[in-house]
């Protein structure tokens, strides 16, 4: 049997962690003079992606 293709926008946003899945967060990419230091700050850290999210990227990303 193939193998399933992995969804490729997804893997280039998504990286597995031992609880699920990280990924970086938007809104840090323009019109950065408008949003205060501390929330920039805030944007520059990885997060974990939802636990309901969870199934639908482990669907996109079979083999990760």
């Amino acid at each position: 049997m193939s193998k399933i293709k992995s969804h490729s926008g997804a893997a280039k946003r998504f990286k597995r962690t031992a609880n699920g899945f990280k990924h970086k967060q938007s809104h840090t990419s323009h019109i950065l003079t408008k949003k205060s230091t501390k929330r920039k700050r805030h944007l520059r850290a990885l997060s974990q992606i939802a636990q309901s999210d969870k199934a639908l990227i482990v669907r996109m990303l079979p083999y990760i």
